[in-house]
């Protein structure tokens, strides 16, 4: 049976500070961003080859693509980053939006670059390789 929601009750007020809380984690991933673009593009895009993968043949170029992905999230309004990141939402129980919306770069557009030979991997290999390298550089 499904629960009944009463917006008066203490309820209420739980969930609208777990929503406000998780709405500023996001905010404050993404603001935090702008300062870490091109030593976590590189880290990413190491860390790919690294665990095979992604297979290029160029390296830098992979930096690179990686890089203006997180310079558009950076600039990126709500809708468009929800929009990129809708498919994979369920790849872990509580993604974080960096690492997700990096995950949907590489499965969805990374692929199609001349650089880039083949993507390996599960989505959530992906994920877990990515969101490893992002938690290093934003909370």
């Amino acid at each position: 049976m499904a629960k009944v929601f009463r917006p008066s009750t203490r309820e209420s007020n739980i969930l609208s500070k777990i929503e406000s809380s998780k709405e500023h984690a996001r905010r404050t991933a993404i603001g935090g961003l702008k300062d870490c673009i091109e030593p976590l593009s590189k880290a990413i895009a190491m860390k790919l080859i690294e665990n095979k993968l992604v297979e290029t043949a160029n390296k830098p170029g992979l930096e690179q693509q990686i890089a203006k992905s997180l310079e558009k999230l950076s600039q990126a309004d709500d809708f468009d980053i929800d929009f990129q990141c809708s498919p994979f939402r369920q790849v872990v129980a509580n993604p974080h939006v960096v690492s997700l919306y990096l995950t949907a770069f590489v499965i969805e557009q990374l692929i199609n670059h001349k650089d880039v030979v083949d993507i390996y991997g599960s989505d959530e290999d992906i994920y877990t390789c990515i969101n490893k390298q992002v938690v290093k550089f934003l909370p």
